[in-house]
């Protein structure tokens, strides 16, 4: 028998130092475990309301089509892409193509994807001090090095994140409204920085929580404005979006930029 190397394969560095992100618990697993029952869970931001009424009717429907079950989905997923296209050009006068449509497990699988895309070992991945957790593991995943900029009023200080650009920057993440904190950035702050970032560096703004900002009753709506109005003068803007929170559908992981 022929003499194999025992050393078990091993992982490279950057990734065998990731500490993985930890979802909450489902609240099952809470209850048991605290003892308690009717519990109300917010610490993962889903949505207690649940799903539009008519998003149950259609999934009803759905599970009476057995035959489909059975069979794989679009990998393309054509069917969401051409409703994503009609509703932005209804509700923002806005004409996508289907190539620039992207879906993903989540947009927490979209964010893994762009990094994947964009960068790799010795390159350079901006973000804030106090953002979305996933940030830190996308660009440690890839071999990249985290530029954490230091955060101003808990939100993103878009001045020294600038200052944070090298000539190894790749990706720079910004959540808007942020995650965890709850900061936002005006529109205009967001335009002004756009404007100074060079070109070949990809900007991802994740407007996971935009439905919350830009609903009339938020308080903010006046000041907040989602950036898709502005993507066809920067080629380099990337925008991430979910159907987890507002639309109360976190279970399907459903994401797209």
């Amino acid at each position: 028998m022929p003499e194999y190397d025992q050393e078990q394969p091993q992982a490279v560095a950057y990734v065998k130092q990731l500490h993985p992100y930890i979802p909450g618990k489902p609240i099952s697993e809470l209850e048991r475990e605290y003892g308690v029952e009717n519990a109300v869970k917010v610490a993962s931001n889903e949505n207690p309301l649940g799903p539009s009424p008519k998003v149950i009717e259609h999934l009803k429907h759905c599970l009476s089509q057995t035959q489909e079950l059975s069979r794989y989905p679009d990998g393309n997923g054509f069917v969401l892409k051409k409703q994503l296209q009609v509703f932005y050009k209804t509700n923002e006068q806005l004409e996508l193509s289907l190539e620039q449509i992207s879906l993903g497990n989540g947009s927490n699988d979209l964010l893994d994807i762009i990094a994947r895309t964009f960068a790799t070992q010795g390159d350079e991945i901006i973000f804030s001090q106090y953002a979305f957790a996933v940030y830190p593991i996308a660009t440690q995943a890839v071999g990249a090095t985290a530029i954490v900029s230091p955060a101003k009023n808990w939100g993103h200080d878009l001045s020294v994140m600038l200052e944070g650009i090298s000539e190894r920057t790749r990706i720079i993440f910004i959540a808007n409204p942020n995650n965890p904190t709850g900061t936002y950035l005006s529109a205009s702050q967001l335009h002004e920085f756009l404007a100074k970032v060079p070109r070949h560096i990809v900007v991802v703004v994740d407007e996971a929580y935009a439905e919350y900002a830009q609903h009339k009753d938020s308080g903010i709506s006046q000041q907040y404005a989602s950036m898709v109005q502005v993507l066809v003068e920067y080629q380099n803007l990337i925008i991430t979006r979910t159907f987890s929170k507002a639309y109360g559908l976190a279970s399907f992981r459903i994401g797209y930029s």
